[in-house]
C-alpha cells in the first residue's frame, strides 16, 4: 500500500465515539466485570463498539506494539469501513498481520473451511489462516507473524457451536504460550444477553463447536466470554488480556436496536433473524433433515423430502412461547437434499423476548421424529457434539417431551448461570 493511501485513510480516521476507553482488567479474573465502562455506558443513541472506543482513545492500549488482528468481514466501523484498512492507514498503529478464522478473513469459505494463507490486496498485509489450528501450532503462527499483541474483533451470534468464540479461546491459549497479549474489541450479542439457555457442554464431548463447559445459548458478548475463559478455563496459563467495552449496549437489546450495520458473520448467517433462530435450529445439522442451507433463509426453514403439513401442526400444538411454525416447502441449492423439494416448517418469531430458541429446537426435533418415519440422526452422532452430551439424543429417542429434556439440563445451566454472572460487563 502506498503512503498516499495511508495518508488519505488516516485523515478519515475511525468513526468517533463518545466517552473514554472501556478497557477491562488485564488478568481477566473474576469479579472485575460488572463495573467500570460497561455499566457506565448510557442507554441512549446507537451502540459504540469496542473498536470505536479504542479509536477514540487514540489506540493507547496498542502503543509501541506490533499488532495482528483476528477478524473477518464483520470487523467494520459504524460507517462500514473495515478496521484493517483503518488501522493500517493510521500511523499510531503498527499493524503487521491479519488472521482469518473459519470462513476466512474475507468470508468466502463455506462451513468447515477457510481461505488459507494469502496477502491482502488492499493493504499488502500477510493474512494467516487460524482455522483448525490451536495450542503450540497456533502459537507458532503468532511467532512467525512477528506480533506482540493479538487483537480480536469478530461479530458473534450467541451460540456455543458458532466457532468464532472458540477461535478466540484458541488464540488466547496460543498467545499465552507465545508470550503475546490479547485485546478483545467487544460487539453486541445480536440476540441479547438477558439469560443463558440450553445444556452445558460435558468435557468428553468437547470439539471445535464447544471447547469448554458453557451453555448452548451463552447470553454473553465476546469480551465477557474472554474474561470467563481466562478466569475459569485458562487458569493454568492465563493470557495477558485487555477487553475494550462497548457503550450504549444493554442486555435486553437485540441487534436491530443497536444502530449498527449488519454484515453476515458467515455465508449462512444472512440476517439477525437467522441468528435469533440459530441456537435451536442448528441442532438439525445433527440429523438427516436440511437446516435450510442452500436457501435464502437458512436456519429459519427446516425440512426433508416426504415431510408434510403435519409437522407444523404438531410443532404449533406444543404451544412454545414467542414462535409460530408455518408449513413450508423449499429446494436447497447445495448441502443436504440439494435440488430436491423439501417439506417442513418455517419459524415465525413473533415475540423475541419470550422466544427460547433452544426449547424451540428441541420441540422441533421431538415432533419431527413423531410425525416423519424417515427421521434419523447423523451416523457420527454429531448431535452429541452440538448439544454437548448424548443426553438430548437419548431422551428424544426415549419419547421425552420438551419439559423433560429441558429439565435434564436445568441443574448444569443453573451452575453455569451463577459463574457467568461474575463476568458480565453490561447492565
Amino acid at each position: 500500500m502506498t503512503l498516499s493511501r495511508r495518508g488519505v485513510l488516516g485523515l478519515a480516521g475511525a468513526i468517533g465515539s463518545a466517552g473514554a476507553l472501556g478497557a477491562g482488567a488485564a488478568d481477566g479474573t473474576r469479579g472485575a466485570a460488572g463495573t467500570a465502562a460497561g455499566r457506565a455506558a448510557g442507554a441512549g443513541g446507537r451502540v459504540r463498539t469496542g473498536f470505536e472506543r479504542l479509536a477514540a482513545d487514540g489506540y493507547a492500549v496498542l502503543a509501541g506494539q506490533k499488532v495482528g488482528v483476528v477478524t473477518n468481514p464483520t470487523g467494520i466501523t459504524a460507517d462500514a469501513r473495515h478496521l484493517v484498512d483503518v488501522l493500517h492507514a493510521d500511523e499510531r498503529v503498527d499493524l503487521v498481520a491479519v488472521f482469518g478464522p473459519e470462513h476466512g478473513f474475507r468470508g468466502t469459505a463455506q462451513a468447515g473451511d477457510s481461505e488459507g494463507a494469502s496477502r491482502d490486496p488492499a493493504t499488502g498485509l500477510p493474512v494467516y489462516d487460524t482455522y483448525d489450528k490451536s495450542g503450540q501450532k497456533l502459537a507458532d503462527v503468532f511467532e512467525a507473524a512477528g506480533i506482540d499483541t493479538v487483537v480480536f474483533d469478530i461479530q458473534d451470534v450467541g451460540a456455543r457451536f458458532y466457532t468464532y468464540i472458540w477461535t478466540l479461546y484458541d488464540c488466547m491459549r496460543a498467545a499465552a504460550l507465545a508470550g503475546k497479549a490479547v485485546v478483545v474489541l467487544d460487539r453486541p450479542n445480536p440476540v441479547g444477553g438477558r439469560r443463558a439457555a440450553g445444556p452445558v457442554l460435558e468435557r468428553p464431548y468437547a470439539s471445535f463447536v464447544g471447547r469448554e463447559p458453557i451453555a448452548l445459548a451463552h447470553g454473553m458478548t465476546a469480551a465477557e466470554l474472554a474474561r470467563l475463559f481466562n478466569g475459569e478455563f485458562l487458569t493454568d496459563r492465563p493470557v495477558a488480556l485487555r477487553t475494550v467495552a462497548m457503550s450504549g449496549w444493554r442486555r435486553e437489546s437485540f441487534f436491530a436496536e443497536t444502530g449498527l450495520p449488519w454484515v453476515p458473520p458467515s455465508p449462512n448467517m444472512p440476517t439477525p433473524d437467522t441468528a435469533l433462530a440459530y441456537a435451536g435450529t442448528c441442532l438439525f445439522e445433527g440429523t438427516n433433515l436440511s437446516e435450510g442451507r442452500g436457501t435464502t433463509t437458512p436456519f429459519e426453514v427446516i425440512g426433508a423430502e416426504g415431510i408434510d403439513r403435519r409437522w407444523a401442526e404438531a410443532a404449533n400444538a406444543l404451544g412454545l412461547p414467542g414462535v409460530w411454525f408455518r408449513e413450508a416447502y423449499f429446494t436447497p441449492t447445495f448441502s443436504k437434499h440439494v435440488g430436491k423439494v423439501c417439506g417442513g416448517v418455517r419459524l415465525i418469531v413473533h415475540d423475541r423476548e419470550a422466544f427460547d430458541p433452544v426449547r424451540a429446537g428441541i420441540g422441533l426435533l421431538i415432533t419431527a421424529r413423531r410425525v416423519w418415519s424417515g427421521f434419523g440422526w447423523r451416523a457420527d452422532h454429531w448431535i452429541d457434539r452440538l448439544t454437548g452430551s448424548d443426553r438430548v439424543r437419548t431422551l428424544v429417542d426415549s419419547g421425552a417431551d420438551v419439559d423433560e429434556v429441558a429439565g435434564d439440563w436445568a441443574a448444569g445451566l443453573a451452575r453455569f448461570a451463577a459463574v457467568r454472572e461474575e463476568y458480565l460487563m453490561y447492565p
